[in-house]
């Protein structure tokens, strides 16, 4: 296995199918001071749109530390190990709050997770706009 960047519209199929692969996942977002918060979260990747998405509750610090960016959003990178195969994928980072978007994001969840998640109607989907994929899969 070599270490590739990947295009995050049309990745290879060995890093593809890696993602689709349940691991748990780390979501790297700014804090106001510049500092990285990193979190554990689940992740979906969806190279057609161009997106990777995670569900979250929109009192988290994640989320604040998205919205705090601005209306352009934050920097952001999910990442997700598994032995020597590594996944990152960078992007610029969004909160939406509209139903049909959440209700896409739990549907990927529950998809790749094998799990469907518990209702919360505080739930938001931090939505990134992928700029750059790299791993070794």
């Amino acid at each position: 296995m070599a270490t590739y960047t990947q295009d995050p519209g049309a990745p290879g199929a060995s890093y593809l199918t890696f993602w689709r692969e349940r691991h748990l996942c780390t979501l790297t977002t700014p804090r106001p001071d510049g500092s990285p918060h990193v979190v554990p979260v689940g992740v979906t990747y969806d190279p057609e749109a161009g997106l990777a998405r995670v569900i979250a509750n929109k009192s988290s610090r994640k989320v604040a530390n998205v919205l705090a960016t601005g209306t352009e959003g934050a920097r952001v990178a999910v990442c997700q190990v598994a032995g020597r195969r590594w996944a990152t994928l960078e992007g610029r980072a969004v909160v939406r709050t509209e139903p049909e978007r959440i209700a896409e994001a739990e549907r990927r969840y529950a998809e790749r997770y094998e799990r469907t998640p518990s209702p919360n109607p505080s739930r938001v989907v931090i939505e990134i706009e992928l700029t750059r994929a790299m791993g070794n899969a």
